[in-house]
């Protein structure tokens, strides 16, 4: 048997329900992001370039453009005989057969695959988080304070506390106290869902907690550990990092990206992000178009006017049509004289001429208001949008939309139409 030092297990599992329409038929690690990337590129990168490799990937909501994007992991330079990365979905069983029902319960659930190359410490992730990170500086913190669970946290603002997990520290770094999304913190390091464990540590506390139902890391393992008296210590992390489970958040994100002096930068030649990518001709920009502060992905055919705006690869934009503030994702077409602001638009989706997206005065939406709202427009996967018709703000469209389905041309602010089914 070759021995690993240091193995990840990243979990890749989740719906991401908070991003709507967006995760319909995907799941949230495999959206796009940053007109070229799909989100779990990050932590996939992320491993490599630290010198992780070997990595589980849990998958189990609508895996299947996840397991595709990801295949047998030659972006990521993670196509090893031994080690690389492995699609972990959940599996029946001689005894029983279930889904993962929590964070901790699917590493439980493969601990077979970690036991193959017993390793020293395992690394334990999240497959939706925007970040860079060198994990071998968080294993080498974990190393140095003789850490059974080193927990990376960042520090947030006092008032948005209460949103995370917070851990409270000694001088030392080391926890002494945790509170889940408490009223009044008495901390700001907020947990990022990243853990170093010693393998021992981790095995024990799994197999001790296996029957708990939705095992989880933050509400189960963490205490247990902390019961045992296990020394836990925080790793803070002051570098970049996002959230993107929200469609918010998300938006924000990509246009942070085309800041002058972004925030972020992908093109860092020393810690560069690998994907997986169909190869495409040239940009051609069309003799009237005009593209300011916006990425552009390769293989778009462009004759209208992109500002501030991130546009994915092989999409078709019109004469005379506008697109500002806007997510376009790959191989859309959006036909001539369209208006589109502030509006994400997922993959595949066929625009009609003479459309104005993100149209009317703010309205609350009438089925999600939580999810499709500060004035974003969001249509799904594979949606037609005909002719002549104008979208408003906080509104989702789903599916093959014809004329009929908007009464005068228009759908108000606020409305949703779904003609996609499940």
């Amino acid at each position: 048997m070759i021995k690993k030092e240091m193995i990840a297990m990243l979990l890749a599992g989740g719906q991401g329900s908070r991003l709507g329409v967006l995760t319909a038929k995907m799941a949230k690690p495999a959206v796009s992001f940053g007109g070229k990337y799909r989100i779990i590129d990050f932590p996939l990168s992320n491993c490599i370039n630290s010198g992780v490799d070997t990595v589980g990937v849990l998958t189990q909501y609508r895996p299947l453009r996840l397991n595709s994007h990801i295949g047998i992991g030659i972006p990521w330079d993670l196509d090893r005989n031994f080690g690389g990365v492995t699609v972990l979905p959940p599996y029946e069983k001689s005894s029983n057969s279930e889904w993962y029902t929590g964070t901790a319960n699917a590493i439980y659930q493969n601990l077979e695959y970690m036991e193959n190359y017993n390793p020293d410490y395992v690394l334990i992730l999240s497959g939706d988080h925007i970040y860079k990170m060198d994990y071998e500086t968080m294993l080498d913190f974990h190393k140095s304070s003789g850490a059974d669970a080193t927990i990376a946290v960042m520090p947030v603002p006092m008032e948005e506390a209460s949103r995370f997990g917070i851990m409270i520290t000694d001088q030392n770094k080391r926890i002494v106290d945790f509170e889940e999304k408490p009223e009044h913190p008495r901390s700001n390091l907020a947990s990022m869902g990243i853990y170093i464990f010693s393998w021992k540590a981790l095995k024990e506390a799994l197999i001790k907690n296996k029957d708990q139902a939705g095992l989880d890391f933050g509400k189960h393992i963490i205490p247990y550990c902390k019961d045992q008296g296990q020394a836990l210590y925080a790793y803070e992390f002051d570098g970049y990092w996002k959230d993107v489970g929200t469609l918010t958040s998300y938006w924000e994100a990509n246009m942070e990206l085309i800041d002058i002096v972004p925030e972020f930068n992908l093109y860092e030649e020393y810690w560069k992000i690998y994907t997986a990518s169909d190869v495409q001709p040239p940009q051609y920009l069309g003799p009237e178009s005009a593209i300011e502060r916006s990425i552009v992905g390769e293989g778009c055919e462009i004759y209208g006017k992109v500002y501030n705006s991130v546009i994915g690869p092989g999409v078709k934009i019109g004469k005379n049509t506008v697109v500002s503030h806007s997510i376009i994702m790959n191989e859309t077409v959006i036909g001539e004289g369209c208006n589109i602001e502030k509006s994400i638009i997922a993959e595949k989706v066929n625009i009609g001429n003479n459309v104005v997206l993100g149209a009317f005065e703010e309205k609350e939406n009438e089925t999600k208001p939580g999810i499709y709202c500060e004035g974003l427009c969001t249509i799904g996967e594979k949606s037609v949008i005909p002719d002549n018709v104008k979208v408003g703000k906080n509104t989702m469209v789903s599916g093959i939309t014809t004329a009929a389905d908007y009464k005068d041309g228009i759908l108000d602010s606020g409305r949703t139409l779904d003609k996609a089914g499940d």
